[in-house]
């Protein structure tokens, strides 16, 4: 017996999916459910914010860095029709200069950062590897809990070049917000090591 096709899901699909259970992605035409996150991978993702915090202001304020607006599992609405709902993202100000607010975004950001869950690695670091890279998001960071690892991409036309690949007990510069110093430990829950 002949399998019938897939069917092909769209972005009415998703919205139909009322907003309170909708904690799912619309990728190449599948609607696939966001993993529960575990301690290990709300940790991750409440301690990158805690480090790149200098960042989320406007160049002009004093005390850091500045220039972008970061949030925190916003839908995003890709080219395509995709919609993705990334761990942390981030948009360069000079480009985006009102804070996205929408539902859902429209404006594609400059940085993704994905924390990989055990049910979810494969869609973080195959399926929004390459919708990322179609989209022309310029960063792409992946920490990987499980392993303790954490991953820094750039975008380039041949596909995503990985600048670094570091484990715990280093302390790394991290494109695009090099200002600042992150012991790739206290990700994971370490205590900084100063």
């Amino acid at each position: 017996m002949a399998q019938s096709a897939r069917r092909i899901a769209t972005p009415d699909d998703f919205w139909a999916i009322p907003e309170e259970d909708r904690f799912h992605e619309l990728i190449d035409g599948e609607i696939i459910p966001k993993a529960s996150p575990s301690g290990a991978h709300g940790g991750a993702q409440a301690l990158l914010v805690g480090a790149i915090t200098p960042f989320h202001r406007s160049s002009r304020s004093s005390g850091g860095p500045g220039g972008w607006w970061i949030a925190l599992e916003v839908e995003v609405l890709l080219g395509g029709g995709e919609i993705v709902r990334p761990d942390v993202l981030g948009w360069r100000r000079d480009r985006c200069p009102e804070r996205p607010i929408s539902m859902p975004v429209k404006q594609p950001p400059d940085w993704v950062c994905e924390i990989l869950s055990p049910s979810n690695a494969k869609h973080d670091t195959v399926k929004k590897l390459h919708l990322y890279h179609r989209s022309a998001i310029v960063h792409y960071w992946i920490i990987d809990p499980q392993e303790a690892t954490f991953t820094v991409m750039r975008w380039s036309p041949d596909g995503y070049t990985t600048l670094l690949r570091a484990e715990r007990d280093e302390t790394v510069r991290a494109e695009p917000f090099q200002q600042v110093e992150v012991p790739v430990g206290t990700l994971f829950g370490d205590d900084p090591p100063y």
